[in-house]
């Protein structure tokens, strides 16, 4: 059976979804994403995404075409259209089509934005096998943007530094500034010592993780501590466990930094225990 996809106002088999050659996202990268888990056939965190949706936007002075409730039925429309037990729902909002090329914005009374949505299973996502193993990161400099905050659709350096990462062997790659750990290429990087779960606080240097927030939320309230601070790649490397959230890993433990093994090179106690925790919250909240 085709994927059915959504595409301004339209719901359609992914093969006949088209959008114009002159759409900004398309020639500028001007647009905004998000990302939102499915378990179970029910969405986590929406209105977290929702919330950030908005925000991003807003950043970019770019109208929301639709209210929280409109976007909420169209995810759910796509879930069931597409019978995801266990996967994603990716939407992204662009500038528009003004039907030529030019850097300056257009008028948003003519242009409207471009919305697409779209559905993609994985039935693994919580039995993940590279949860059960853990994975290991490279450091990479981090050469982006200075508005890491707004959740665009430039994902190019992220991409190039997920192949770095592959080349040399390795899952993923943290980015580094000033010796400092930014985040992963698509994820929020955390590392534990003597209990304490530490990671980069919240600026425009990194992006306001959605799981990132609820993790945090979880670890306070099962009593462990939390530094919400910066930490160099060399605290990183003699950290008893590491680990990274986003939406579609949830908690993936970390079990090396450029072949430095953390503890036993396997995922660490408290980052298994933090995974467990994640998914039995959100399934209790799932809308």
């Amino acid at each position: 059976m085709s994927r059915i996809v959504y595409v301004n106002g339209d719901y359609l088999p992914e093969g006949e979804a088209k959008i114009s050659i002159f759409d900004r996202g398309f020639l500028m990268a001007d647009g905004v994403y998000e990302v939102t888990t499915v378990i179970d056939g029910k969405l986590i965190d929406f209105d977290g995404h929702f919330l950030r949706l908005e925000r991003s936007l807003g950043e970019l002075g770019i109208e929301n075409p639709m209210a929280r409730d409109e976007w909420l039925d169209v995810h759910r429309q796509l879930v069931a259209q597409n019978d995801v037990g266990h996967g994603m729902v990716y939407l992204q909002v662009t500038r528009g089509a003004p039907g030529d090329r030019d850097f300056i914005f257009p008028d948003p009374e003519t242009t409207k934005p471009t919305v697409v949505l779209f559905s993609q299973a994985n039935p693994a996502l919580i039995d993940s096998p590279k949860a059960k193993k853990g994975i290991k990161v490279i450091t990479i400099d981090d050469i982006r943007w200075g508005r890491r905050d707004i959740k665009t659709v430039q994902l190019l350096y992220p991409s190039m530094g997920k192949m770095m990462a592959l080349k040399a062997g390795c899952d993923d790659a943290w980015m580094v500034q000033d010796g400092e750990v930014t985040e992963g290429t698509s994820n929020n990087a955390y590392i534990i010592k003597g209990g304490r779960i530490i990671t980069r606080a919240l600026s425009n240097d990194i992006l306001h993780g959605i799981t990132r927030a609820a993790v945090l939320r979880f670890a306070r309230e099962s009593q462990m501590p939390v530094e919400e601070r910066s930490f160099t790649v060399e605290e990183a490397m003699q950290a008893d466990e590491a680990f990274v959230t986003s939406a579609s890993t949830f908690v993936m433990p970390v079990v090396e930094i450029d072949g430095a093994k953390l503890g036993a090179g396997t995922p660490g106690p408290l980052a298994t225990r933090l995974r467990e925790i994640y998914i039995e919250e959100s399934r209790k909240t799932a809308i």
